[in-house]
């Protein structure tokens, strides 16, 4: 199974995809950027073609995101229901599973409490899935904690199909 984790965001949107074996492995990971000079509109149907060819060359079974539950500032609280409704759709429109999580249900699986800071997720996540160095930048990190989430979250198993993808390498 790949599990493709997204850390929703307009200007940085976080990606980190998974395989499930008897330990998790790091396929791909990174950030897509939009330029924040650009108009709302540019930057959404940049977003959704990154997205889509994202999903297109990774091929997960599941998309999971992180579920926006509250942002002080109400512009980037939009722009980040817009980033995660694009990736939501995207997955869904070439028939992925999706799955959102809380923020304090990522952070519980990854680093065993709902109120780790970003450093103990980053650590954790270097550790679990035993990566010589934190992914960087932390938006790509957070994204690998969703995608590590739904792994904790869902039953162990292997299909023949999920032996037979191929991705980049995290590195």
């Amino acid at each position: 199974m790949f599990v493709l984790g997204i850390d929703p965001g307009l200007s940085r949107c976080g990606y980190g995809c998974l395989e499930h074996g008897r330990k998790p492995r790091a396929v791909a990971a990174g950030v897509i950027r939009t330029d924040p000079k650009l108009d709302r509109p540019i930057r959404l149907a940049e977003l959704q073609r990154e997205l889509r060819d994202l999903i297109a060359e990774l091929k997960p079974d599941v998309v999971a995101v992180e579920r926006v539950l509250f942002q002080t500032n109400v512009s980037t609280a939009m722009g980040v229901g817009m980033a995660s409704g694009l990736a939501m759709a995207e997955a869904a429109s070439v028939g992925c599973d999706v799955v959102e999580y809380s923020p304090n249900e990522i952070k519980h699986a990854v680093a065993g409490w709902g109120g780790a800071g970003k450093d103990e997720v980053g650590a954790m996540v270097q550790t679990l899935l035993g990566l010589p160095k934190r992914l960087s930048p932390a938006d790509a990190a957070d994204a690998v904690a969703v995608a590590l989430c739904h792994l904790a979250r869902v039953p162990s198993r292997r299909t023949s199909a999920s032996m037979k993808r191929v991705g980049g390498m995290v590195g």
